[in-house]
């Protein structure tokens, strides 16, 4: 029933957050819309995965009625990665909200803010992570 699922992230400015899923974690931009001389809207993709970056000027323009709601909260995104060891070095210099922690489910979890204040938690199954299962950092 249903096909494919993407986020759509809110920000005031999408140049700042590119850096984090570009420059470091691998992403591409597969679809920009310039506004101005800034970016209005964004694709990101990596594989099958993809995330949508809006501008709040954007959705001023494109939905007016939506523009105080986009504002009032951040994002969070749960993302599940192969190892998490890759993940920290790639992300180190980003804001961490959640220090390195193992779930009573099996998970090894960090998470970490992306520039604009959207919460992105990386984690690690319990399956895929073999001996460190249970290690905390």
């Amino acid at each position: 029933m249903i096909k494919k699922l993407t986020p759509i992230l809110f920000v005031k400015a999408i140049e700042p957050v590119l850096p984090f899923w570009v420059g470091r974690l691998g992403f591409q931009k597969t679809v920009e819309v310039p506004e101005g001389d800034r970016l209005g809207f964004v694709i990101l993709q990596q594989g099958d995965i993809e995330l949508m970056y809006q501008t709040y000027d954007s959705v001023d323009r494109d939905m007016p009625e939506l523009g105080s709601a986009v504002r009032k909260q951040a994002g969070f995104l749960y993302v599940e990665v192969e190892n998490l060891e890759a993940i920290k070095r790639a992300v180190q210099d980003a804001e961490v909200y959640m220090t390195e922690r193992t779930t009573f489910y099996g998970a090894r979890e960090i998470g970490v803010k992306d520039s604009a204040g959207h919460f992105i938690t990386f984690a690690q199954m319990g399956a895929q992570m073999g001996a460190q299962s249970g290690t905390q950092g």
